[in-house]
């Protein structure tokens, strides 16, 4: 090249060019997805869902005698054994009249029997009778069955981030307040 002649002008790059920084550039600079807007009540959706959910269970548990309240009640005084009614109140997170006022037609049906305690007299403990087993059994293939049908009905993966999402709010929600 001769010393007086200027160097040639380079060609810009593709990604150099005007044309295309400028559209990269903007991608980079837009901003984060921002998630959208709570719309409605939080408590209005939850309690719809839980009733749609829960006439659903109805009808898969009608034919077996027990109201969804009774099989969850019942299950729990199946799987927990003679139980003090206070720690039943606790693992279901009922108050003491509504786990009183749940269990009255279990016993009237000779499924439950509330009797003293073992180890204190003063305390009640309740206990599932042999016809309460048997019922509980019968009501639990009819719980699997709703089961099933909901996690198809909604599939899987939305069910399983139900779950997690429940889980997740629940232990906010139950987890005493943070000191500000």
């Amino acid at each position: 090249m001769h010393p007086s002649a200027a160097p040639a002008a380079r060609k810009p790059l593709p990604s150099e060019s005007s044309s295309v920084a400028a559209p990269v550039a903007a991608r980079a600079a837009a901003p984060v997805a921002v998630p959208p807007a709570v719309q409605g009540c939080t408590n209005l959706k939850l309690r719809r869902l839980g009733r749609v959910v829960a006439r659903h269970y109805e009808a898969c548990l009608a034919g077996s005698g027990l109201r969804i309240n009774q099989y969850s009640l019942l299950s729990a005084v199946v799987k927990l054994g003679p139980v003090g009614l206070g720690e039943l109140a606790s693992v279901l997170r009922l108050d003491s009249s509504t786990l009183s006022r749940n269990l009255q037609p279990l016993v009237e049906q000779g499924l439950v029997e509330v009797c003293p305690g073992e180890v204190d007299a003063r305390a009640r403990e309740a206990i599932a009778t042999a016809a309460g087993q048997s019922m509980r059994a019968e009501a639990q293939r009819a719980w699997k069955q709703a089961q099933l049908a909901l996690n198809e009905r909604l599939g899987r993966e939305r069910v399983a981030a139900l779950h997690a999402l429940l889980d997740e709010s629940l232990a906010i929600l139950e987890a005493p307040p943070a000191d500000v």
